[in-house]
């Protein structure tokens, strides 16, 4: 019985390192040609999951658990990348230009699953999905292409801080419907969903500096095990409440600021990449890709429409800053990506009637909008523009 236990752990060695050394194969592809690895990721899970041509039996319920804390840690990350004064900031400055993103992203999603044929739950979804851009694709782009201190990078940031605290509503919201019932039982479910998000948010503003000071103290390991177990317990707690366990570690995220902040985000990053890369995993582990080839020419269409869109958004955003015409296409092709809440948004809906649908629409949109981003975002700076754009954007960035 043991030696059957020996050889069966063997074997899942195996298959889990196998797994991982594609991942790292697949990070350094990436890497060498400057894009985010998320759409190789996607592309490894349809090949070896259901329907793929090299399909491993690995553990579903092991990569299931891994791919859950992905979503935690990376929304994790992206609240630890906000100070309370730019959280404040952000819900000062960003509103405008957020509500503009939100016409702009998520009515045509939302239209486009209705002329689809979809239920109105799918369709609100798939709403959320061209809504949403990919913060931590937009970060990693900023980082690796050393526009963090652009003029336009401010307001573009500050409009994605109000989106993302959207999300924290929206999540719990859908997430109440999905689970359906009487209107009675759904209205307290969206109630005690929204109230919660209130109070940890309201508790993140107010005591975020008194958690920050106890966990600041001690040494890396007990800030690392500190962070990770407070995520996991208020992520568990979040979802007991129908609430997404994602909003719950990105409120925590949000809670953590100043020294601990920045030494946790450090901690987080390995744990990150590795957890969240088997989550990306997964999500297209559990698609056909035979269900990808009815998927195509609406994504296709979908993707023309949220490239620009986006565009559209980051233009806007970026000119109310008093930004050029350069850099305000700078802005607008660096928020086209969409990701890990996409994604997230996608996984909610996979029991719904149009759910297969939806995975495999929204998984082949984050994969065009995923390599289109970061590629056109390389390259923005030569964007043609009409030679009276050139001669202002010219203008204004001497005068700056």
């Amino acid at each position: 019985m043991i030696a059957a236990e020996n050889i069966d752990a063997a074997v899942a060695f195996v298959e889990i390192g196998a797994l991982v050394l594609l991942l790292a194969i697949l990070a350094r592809l990436a890497g060498r040609f400057g894009i985010t690895a998320i759409p190789l990721y996607l592309i490894a899970g349809l090949a070896v999951g259901e329907g793929g041509f090299a399909k491993i039996n690995v553990s579903e319920d092991f990569i299931s658990i891994g791919a859950e804390i992905g979503v935690l840690l990376l929304l994790l990350a992206l609240g630890l990348q906000y100070s309370q004064d730019e959280l404040q900031t952000g819900l000062r400055t960003g509103m405008q230009a957020s509500v503009v993103n939100f016409v702009l992203n998520a009515l045509p999603g939302f239209a486009f699953g209705l002329l689809l044929g979809w239920e109105p739950l799918a369709a609100v979804l798939l709403g959320g999905i061209t809504w949403a851009t990919s913060a931590g694709i937009v970060s990693k782009v900023l980082a690796d292409l050393g526009r963090l201190g652009n003029r336009e990078t401010p307001p573009v940031l500050n409009m994605l801080v109000v989106e993302d605290l959207s999300m924290a509503i929206y999540l719990p919201i859908v997430a109440a419907l999905i689970v359906g019932g009487s209107l009675l039982a759904t209205s307290i479910n969206v109630a005690i969903a929204l109230g919660l998000v209130t109070i940890i948010l309201l508790s993140a503003l107010r005591y975020g500096q008194h958690f920050s000071a106890l966990l600041v103290g001690g040494s890396d390991e007990a800030l690392l095990l500190s962070i990770f177990a407070t995520t996991l317990l208020v992520a568990g707690i979040a979802q007991q409440l129908d609430v997404s366990g994602a909003i719950g570690a990105f409120l925590v995220g949000l809670a953590v600021s100043g020294p601990a902040a920045r030494r946790a985000a450090a901690l987080i990053s390995p744990l990150r990449d590795l957890f969240a890369a088997t989550f990306f995993l997964f999500f297209s582990f559990q698609i056909d890709p035979a269900d990808l080839t009815g998927a195509i020419v609406p994504a296709v269409i979908l993707a023309i429409i949220g490239i620009g869109t986006k565009f559209a958004t980051g233009w806007y955003t970026a000119s109310r800053a008093g930004v050029g015409q350069a850099g305000r296409a700078r802005a607008g092709v660096l928020i086209i990506p969409r990701g890990e809440f996409s994604i997230v948004i996608a996984a909610l809906g996979s029991e719904l009637v149009d759910g297969p649908e939806l995975g495999a629409l929204a998984a082949t949109y984050v994969l065009i909008t995923a390599i289109v981003g970061p590629l056109a975002t390389k390259f923005s700076d030569r964007i043609p523009l009409p030679s009276g754009m050139r001669r202002r954007a010219a203008t204004t960035a001497s005068a700056s």
